[in-house]
């Protein structure tokens, strides 16, 4: 099962658009061995921010991990094998030392599963984590904790008991879950489930028509270290960003959907969605610091949407007064919305670089939200997310 990742672009694409995409970009051959190209649409940002990390699939492409200058020149491409997939390609620190990390499997959200990869700055594999305790690695988050663990998303199909919402008594479910897992040993030291601590009412995501049909509920998509080391877990379905501690795994606080910890605020300029919300169907929270935090506000599900556009907003929690506050956002830059997957980074700058998930663009915004760098994939291709971060190896291929 698929769920979220496979949205084609074109249902994001206005007519005209995806005319120009088609007439700009011809679709390679079945036999394209190089990685897609990338037309740079607004060059700029020449401010040593670091190169771009993608990890580009689809469009009859090969896929895999991928580093690319500001120019769009190949650094670095790891061709995977047919039906392989990447996703979270970036750099980290292992040990002391940089690291490049990605997922891998045959596709991002599935009963396979699959692995995480860190490879040292020569190139070279030196340690796989997977999922422990009869999970399956989720592809959406390798992280590598300032303690040189891994924080890992996984996935279980189960059987839950849905009769208090209208359900089947047998219906099969996603259960989303965290692991923090010790790199060397793959034993796992942390585990969080989605049901045993997220009410199934929560969900924004209907019940199927089958109770064999596995429901994905939740969607957890990301985990993230907030500034005091605690957790931001996201879930795409529940429209809801959770703190939890990393001690107990008890909530902290809810940021959006049904049960918000937070009154939700729009300041002067700013709008909430259609929905009264500060997002819908989001991606990627990042703590900024003092009480700010950055997220991929896709505003779809790639049928319905919210908005008519997707965008990064930013947003100011007050635990005194219970508020969050939209202070600010960025609409994609061609007006469009994208239907699952992206990310927002602020980077050592505090530029924002932007990866729109399913749209084939990325981009990079100065602190007041003016576009500097705008680029794109052709017609087909997407990246799960993009990174702009130093990296100060040589070119290299593999």
């Amino acid at each position: 099962m698929v769920t979220g990742a496979a949205v084609a672009v074109t249902l994001a694409l206005t007519p005209a658009a995806a005319g120009a995409a088609r007439a700009a970009v011809p679709p390679p051959s079945p036999s394209s061995s190089k990685p897609p190209p990338v037309t740079i649409l607004k060059q700029g940002a020449d401010n040593g921010n670091g190169d771009i990390f993608v990890a580009p699939r689809g469009g009859g492409y090969p896929s895999g991990p991928e580093i690319i200058t500001r120019a769009g020149k190949v650094v670095w491409f790891r061709r995977l094998p047919a039906g392989q997939v990447a996703t979270d390609f970036r750099t980290q620190t292992y040990l002391g030392r940089p690291v490049l990390t990605w997922c891998q499997g045959a596709e991002l959200v599935g009963p396979a599963g699959g692995t995480d990869y860190i490879y040292n700055d020569r190139y070279q594999r030196i340690a796989t984590v997977t999922a422990g305790r009869g999970y399956h690695t989720n592809l959406h988050e390798f992280l590598i904790t300032p303690r040189n663990t891994a924080l890992i998303l996984a996935q279980k199909t189960t059987t839950a008991n849905l009769t208090a919402i209208g359900g089947p008594a047998d219906q099969k479910i996603v259960d989303g879950v965290v692991q923090e897992i010790n790199i060397k040993t793959g034993r796992v030291i942390f585990q969080w489930n989605s049901a045993g601590h997220v009410p199934y009412r929560d969900s924004h995501t209907p019940l199927p028509a089958s109770a064999g049909t596995a429901w994905d509920w939740f969607h957890i998509n990301a985990v993230h270290l907030d500034t005091d080391g605690n957790l931001l877990i996201n879930s795409r379905f529940t429209w809801t960003t959770y703190k939890v501690s990393l001690a107990t795994g008890k909530i902290i606080w809810e940021l959006g959907g049904k049960q918000s910890t937070f009154r939700l605020r729009a300041a002067s300029g700013q709008a909430l969605d259609r929905a009264g919300e500060i997002f819908a169907y989001q991606h990627d929270p990042e703590a900024v610091g003092h009480g700010e935090y950055t997220f991929m506000d896709d505003e779809s599900n790639g049928t319905t949407s919210e908005l008519t556009y997707s965008r990064v907003v930013v947003v100011k929690l007050s635990l005194a007064t219970s508020t969050a506050t939209l202070v600010s956002s960025i609409r994609q830059p061609e007006g469009l919305v994208t239907g699952a997957e992206g990310n927002a980074q602020t980077v050592r700058n505090h530029d924002l670089f932007v990866g729109w998930g399913a749209l084939p663009y990325f981009s990079e915004f100065s602190p007041s939200g003016r576009l500097l760098f705008n680029a794109r994939f052709p017609r087909g291709v997407l990246t799960y997310r993009a990174y702009r971060l130093p990296w100060g190896s040589g070119a290299a291929s593999g």
